[in-house]
């Protein structure tokens, strides 16, 4: 299409008027309404027209297009096409001077057959150009920037080609907007005028060409009232406290309240956030000590001075709290839960039940409860006597354990028929190996930490001690082996550090202790007559990633030899078999019997294969939640986003390290390594994101002050409040948003 033609299909001269409010782009839009007619070839005009106010206060501005030079300064008093940025704008002194026939471009979220309704002998287009422009990111989090959006809107009511938006956009240096003007160019809705002689219904004309109350004389006012300038009904859009997840939350396999937790310490004192611990979980001193801390490494704070020590301000709480016993609700319907296994996972699923007020059993093949965190974490990691304190707030709740009992598929055939629900929580028996068990000297790491937290006596002086595998258990293994006199331990892990799914701080506290780290390392050959004396290790390689998301390791052909006289595999564990009977079948955490499900539920490791005790709590509380048919999911928030807190608020502070021992004195002995923080002060480094802390940074911010104090809350005046988004923009936690008005008011 010629440029001719394009002018063709309207009339000129024409007058144009635009109505926002001051930060939107009204003036801009109509510039660059302006750039697209001076494209045709068009002499144009274009100006703004500013009040005092500037950011959320309504604003004019005008272009004319001519084909000979416009001389006409005035304002546009008569406009033949109307652009109305904010729904909320609309009323007889923006519509004043318009005549039938004149074109109407709104931008609403209304349906436009609605609106078009209200204006029927105006040409109307209807476009959510705020929606489209937020999509494609334009303005702020707090004030959406719609002008580029609504001139494509424009140009499909002239007939303008998009050829020609692009060229204007490319001349103004706004073709990054372009998408957004294509969306709305496609999507605007477009209501001819009713033809003259049509009936229009409900007299709207009246009110589209302007119909005012006559003005009384002045003898004829008898009352005087004093009539303020209501802001609040400038506003596209609102501000609101909203609490966001923090990182630290979401992250919690556990499902602990992170910020609530540190912030009732700083608040209310270590026995108040114990309380609060204890809403969620009933072991806080020993996640103190052995939770990989997946919160940790999501902490809005470590880019920043470094991440709070969640973890060492949860084990100080479960250290020093005075736990009173953990209330027991009042269940009148109580109902008998039987658990098999005692370890975290089966441990949390009895805490939950019993907490509810419901009769929970605890069926444990060992001689105590406590599982992996029992016989499998060394005591220089997670002393015994921590444990069976915590342990112990679970008998007084009146959970029951049934010791060295061993339950098989006949057991649980008869413990569902003699509860109401069986919640199996057995974690992963099979242990993966190597194929070099004909060797003395090759043994399981898992039986080997046993043996040891057993008390069992075990010297390994002047061996040659070799590890494989990359988690906590290998870990453990290698500076468990340390301990008891190892000439020299060897760690050898086929993948890279940084993919090892061990604790990253236990990782680095073996190193340190003296084990030999080697990585990319796969034992193929153990050599031997009769007992282990040395391993063939090959080089691995990494290749495409496989499902779990890691990379895949590749035996080579490059090979050595290292001495080895005692081997310690930890490769993993699979679920044992024959424990469950042979008509079960699982789907998803249940067991169904030829189709229909059973009152037989899986939890912790079994079921998910996490394994850490974090995740094995999570998971136990929310599978017994769903056998007794309760609820433990926290609210569903959004969440905050990595821009959302303002590190630049917070006084630089590094995060308190841990207390540790000497390295000497470690290897003669099991005590713990870890002393843990020294105190609460650690609390305070805690942003809070997302949660509103009082801080009184909104209510210094707010250029019109319309915020006041409530208590420890906060109230906006919405008569007042013109939307401007400082407040939002300002709150250093991500505590407040924007959103917009569905009819342009409030």
């Amino acid at each position: 299409m010629s440029k001719s033609d394009i002018k063709g299909s309207f009339k000129v001269p024409l007058e144009l008027r635009v109505h926002g409010r001051g930060g939107q782009g009204g003036v801009t839009l109509a510039k660059l309404i302006a750039t697209l007619y001076s494209g045709l070839g068009l002499h144009v005009q274009t100006f703004g027209d500013y009040g005092s106010e500037r950011a959320g206060a309504p604003i004019r501005a005008y272009t004319r297009v001519d084909e000979t030079t416009v001389t006409n300064r005035n304002k546009v008093y008569n406009p033949d096409h109307l652009i109305v940025l904010d729904p909320g704008l609309l009323g007889p002194s923006v519509l004043d001077g318009t005549s039938s026939g004149a074109l109407l471009l709104i931008n609403t979220t209304e349906e436009g057959a609605e609106v078009a309704k209200r204006y029927p002998m105006l040409r109307v287009g209807v476009i959510d150009a705020t929606s489209i422009a937020r999509k494609h990111g334009i303005g702020t989090a707090s004030v959406v920037i719609i002008n580029t959006t609504l001139a494509g809107a424009y140009a499909r009511l002239l007939g303008i080609p998009m050829e020609v938006v692009s060229e204007a956009y490319e001349k103004v240096g706004l073709a990054g907007d372009l998408a957004a003007a294509k969306e709305a160019y496609d999507s605007v809705e477009i209501f001819e005028a009713i033809e003259s002689g049509e009936e229009a219904s409900g007299g709207v004309e009246e009110y589209v060409l302007g119909s005012f109350p006559a003005i009384l004389p002045l003898t004829g006012h008898v009352s005087e009232r004093f009539a303020p300038v209501c802001t609040g009904d400038w506003r596209t859009q609102t501000p609101h406290y909203l609490f966001h997840e923090a990182p630290c939350n979401g992250e919690c396999p556990a499902g602990n309240d992170v910020v609530g937790f540190i912030q009732t310490l700083k608040e209310d004192g270590v026995d108040a956030a114990a309380q609060r611990l204890l809403a969620t979980q009933p072991f806080p001193s020993v996640c103190g000590r052995v939770c990989p801390a997946p919160c940790i490494g999501s902490c809005s704070r470590r880019l920043y001075d470094g991440a709070v020590n969640i973890r060492g301000l949860e084990r100080w709480i479960g250290d020093n709290a005075e736990f009173p016993p953990i209330e027991k609700a009042e269940n009148p319907e109580p109902k008998r839960i039987a658990i098999v296994g005692g370890g975290p996972a089966g441990l949390a699923a009895a805490f939950e039940a019993a907490r509810a007020g419901h009769s929970a059993t605890i069926y444990e093949a060992n001689e105590a409860p406590g599982g992996v965190l029992r016989y499998g974490i060394p005591e220089y990691r997670l002393p015994g006597e921590v444990l069976d304190r915590e342990v112990g707030r679970l008998r007084e709740l009146g959970v029951k354990v049934v010791s060295s009992t061993v339950v098989n598929s006949e057991k649980l055939i008869e413990l569902s028929a003699g509860n109401d629900a069986v919640i199996i929580a057995a974690g992963l028996g099979r242990l993966a190996d190597l194929g070099f068990g004909e060797l003395s000297g090759v043994e399981q790491g898992i039986a080997f930490l046993r043996a040891v937290k057993s008390g069992e006596k075990i010297n390994l002086s002047e061996e040659d001690v070799v590890v494989v595998g990359g988690g906590n258990t290998a870990v453990d293994c290698a500076r468990t082996a340390l301990r008891l006199g190892a000439a020299r331990v060897t760690l050898l892990y086929r993948r890279g550090r940084e993919e090892m799914p061990a604790i990253d701080d236990e990782v680095a506290d073996a190193i340190e202790e003296g084990v030999r780290l080697e990585l990319y390392s796969q034992p193929v050959q153990a050599e031997g007559a009769g007992a282990i004396s040395a391993l063939e290790v090959a080089e691995v390689e990494l290749y495409d990633y496989d499902e779990t998301g890691r990379r895949r390791p590749v035996v080579t052909d490059r090979r050595r030899k290292i001495p080895c006289t005692r081997l310690f595999m930890a490769l993993g564990q699979t679920p044992e078999a024959g424990l469950m009977p042979d008509v079960w079948q699982v789907e998803g955490e249940r067991m169904l019997s030829g189709g229909a499900p059973l009152n037989v539920w899986l939890a912790g490791d079994l079921l998910t294969g996490a394994g850490t005790v974090a995740h094995a709590i999570g998971d136990g509380r929310r599978v017994a939640a769903l056998a007794l048919e309760s609820n433990v999911a926290r609210e569903e928030k959004p969440e905050v986003t990595p821009d959302g807190v303002r590190a630049d608020f917070f006084e630089s502070r590094p995060p308190m390290a841990e207390k540790h021992l000497q390295v000497a004195d470690r290897l003669s002995s099991f005590a713990e390594v870890s002393e843990g923080i020294t105190g609460p002060e650690e609390a305070e480094r805690c942003f809070s994101c997302g949660t509103c802390t009082a801080c009184d940074t909104c209510l210094y911010s707010c250029p019109e002050g319309v915020i006041s104090r409530d208590g420890e809350s906060y109230n906006i005046d919405g008569e007042f409040c013109k939307g401007c988004g400082i407040c939002v923009a300002e709150c250093p936690r991500m505590a407040m948003n924007m959103s917009g008005l569905e009819s342009g008011r409030q």
